[in-house]
């Protein structure tokens, strides 16, 4: 079985997620970059992720869509990075928890939010993340009691909703509260998440020039 490693993306995109992840396991990986209005919606893309969405990763043959999946995925097939706490660690439950409380609460409360839908009194019941007020609170919670989210060490938990939060800073949808600042400023010091931006920028402004 090969052990080839392909990266489809677009970045400008959340593929920045995926692109810091790669480069703190340290994997050889090929980059595709997809255009919005030509590649991604291609057959040949669409037989990868039906959505035609980016990120995914096809790894010895296997395709993995969706960022927080991808992260837990690279964090498991790449254990010598020590981006996952093991299975059999204390640790293992607050990994889970705020990795998949960014995927889903935060994901869903966030975008909501930036396409004007507010939920009304009687629809919070309905909605997974009850309120963004309540979902931004936890988050802060979660990321201001200590350095990082599972134990003493960093992990994919921490890449991914440290991702978020510096989106959500980035681009004014979420307010700079000092516990979002300092953890952001904490992370995005590491020197793969500089390497995965460096890369990223560039192909931004080569995209940009063409």
């Amino acid at each position: 079985m090969s052990d080839e490693l392909i990266f489809y993306t677009n970045p400008m995109s959340r593929g920045q997620i995926v692109r810091w992840m790669l480069e703190e396991v340290g994997a050889s990986y090929e980059t595709k970059v997809l255009d919005y209005a030509t590649t991604l919606k291609s057959p040949e893309y669409l037989a990868v992720n039906p959505m035609g969405k980016v990120p995914a990763i096809k790894h010895n043959g296997q395709v993995v869509t969706e960022c927080a999946a991808i992260c837990a995925y690279l964090a498991d097939a790449f254990p010598q990075a020590g981006l996952a706490p093991p299975a059999s660690s204390p640790a293992r439950a607050p990994y889970y928890r705020w990795l998949f409380f960014g995927a889903g609460p935060v994901e869903a409360a966030t975008t909501n939010r930036s396409a004007g839908f507010v939920a009304t009194q009687a629809q919070e019941r309905m909605m997974g993340y009850g309120t963004f007020e309540g979902t931004i609170d936890a988050m802060e919670g979660a990321v201001g009691a200590g350095d990082y989210l599972a134990g003493d060490r960093f992990s994919a938990a921490d890449l991914y909703l440290g991702s978020q939060i510096s989106f959500g800073l980035r681009f004014g949808s979420l307010e700079p509260r000092p516990a979002f600042e300092a953890y952001v400023a904490r992370l995005t010091a590491r020197p793969a998440y500089q390497r995965a931006q460096e890369i990223d920028n560039a192909a931004i402004a080569e995209m940009q020039k063409a």
